[in-house]
């Protein structure tokens, strides 16, 4: 097979992993109809909330975006950085906007994986090892953890089909 269809079938298998359910639920299922009075709510023996899970996926997926795509990018502090203060949201609006940047950095990073003049194997130059692919798949990773999170948590408080 030549490379260049190699290197498309590459850049398609990561848009699908980042984007799609084949593995596990997709992120507007898990979030986008969580009802308002369970967004903060953390059921008994769970560590987290669903708005401190949602809040926590959108701030690392920015900064992972952030890194690949930007030189003068600095990390949160870790891991007090990547987490909200407050187990439940700020505002009402709070949740639609977090799930708004969230679909926005996601669309962006499917962007850089799919646009074939960034090479997904050479090392980003402001990092230390790391490349785009690299990234992709710590994103993919980072999210499906934090998707099977919420199931659970939906599950027990009784807001999962």
């Amino acid at each position: 097979m030549p490379a260049t269809n190699t290197d498309q079938s590459l850049r398609n298998h990561l848009r699908k992993l980042l984007e799609s359910s084949e593995a596990h639920t997709d992120f507007e299922t898990a979030f986008k109809k969580l009802p308002i009075e369970l967004q903060g709510k953390k059921p008994e023996g769970a560590d987290h909330s669903p708005w401190e899970l949602l809040e926590h996926m959108r701030i690392a997926q920015w900064d992972i975006l952030e890194f690949t795509r930007n030189p003068k990018h600095r990390s949160p502090e870790f891991p007090k950085g990547y987490w909200p203060k407050k187990p439940h949201p700020p505002d009402e609006a709070a949740w639609g906007g977090t799930v708004t940047a969230f679909e926005a950095d996601l669309k962006a990073m499917v962007e850089v994986v799919a646009n074939p003049s960034h090479d997904l194997f050479a090392e980003i130059p402001h990092g230390d090892g790391q490349t785009i692919l690299r990234e992709a798949l710590v994103l993919a990773d980072h999210n499906s953890y934090h998707l099977g999170q919420l199931v659970q948590l939906r599950k027990q408080l009784g807001v999962w089909e």
